[in-house]
């Protein structure tokens, strides 16, 4: 479903991302417009890569995009993952927009974690178990994040963090418990391409995402945020009935 950014644009994208951890969006022109509109949803944060506005341009670099880490400057596949995962709390919010189109391929990939943790649940409670653990993965390399794929809160919510390139560690008595993980996620795998001017925006504490392999001179825009406090957005999901694992 898409939202007319010229509607107050936030409030709507805040509502569909406070109920269901994405909103898609579109006739954005220009960046400059992408960046006001991203503000007024919640507080931009920098990141490695972007530039003074904050935003990320990701296109195809050749050699850079050949270097563990960033992978989203090459025209390969990316799988499934979360943004910032090694650091302690990763910014909440994370937007895409389509600035050019690829030739061929660079869907969007998009899974929900609560689908995800649910199905894991119902079939395979003992990897939910495990995938919670404290201190089971280590996150963004040597200096990076000691966690699990699921971190249980005591509000009794519950955050995902995932990747599965160099920058991962798992320890040994998790990897058995990863390919029925990755299997789930195939399973709750939505894609879709983007026109330019289209978007979409996701609650990077619940929501993975990814791109499939491209040809040409695709280019997107990327911004994290933290979102502001009066739209209500809860970090993570929630799932009945789901106790807290140590």
């Amino acid at each position: 479903m898409f939202v007319d950014l010229q509607q107050d644009w936030a409030a709507h994208v805040a509502s569909r991302l406070a109920t269901d951890g994405i909103a898609r969006f579109d006739h954005i022109r220009t960046r400059a417009q992408f960046v006001t509109l991203a503000a007024s949803l919640g507080r931009i944060v920098p990141h490695r890569d972007s530039d003074d506005d904050g935003v990320t341009m990701l296109e195809n670099r050749a050699d850079v995009g050949r270097r563990i880490g960033f992978e989203g400057f090459g025209t390969g596949a990316l799988a499934p993952h979360t943004d910032r995962s090694g650091v302690i709390d990763p910014p909440a919010l994370l937007l895409v927009l389509c600035g050019r189109k690829s030739s061929s391929g660079g869907e969007c990939i998009a899974i929900d974690g609560r689908s995800v943790y649910t199905d894991l649940a119902a079939h395979s409670p003992e990897a939910v178990h495990e995938l919670s653990r404290s201190r089971t993965v280590l996150f963004g390399g040597a200096a990076g994040y000691l966690g699990s794929v699921f971190e249980h809160a005591r509000s009794g919510r519950i955050r995902v963090r995932y990747r599965t390139d160099g920058l991962a560690k798992f320890s040994p008595d998790l990897t058995r418990w990863l390919p029925g993980l990755n299997e789930a996620i195939e399973r709750h795998t939505v894609r879709f391409a983007l026109e330019p001017g289209q978007g979409y925006a996701l609650h990077n504490h619940r929501w993975l995402h990814g791109r499939t392999a491209f040809t040409g001179e695709r280019v997107m825009y990327r911004l994290s945020l933290n979102p502001h406090p009066e739209f209500a957005i809860s970090s993570g999901f929630e799932v009945p009935g789901a106790a807290a694992v140590a």
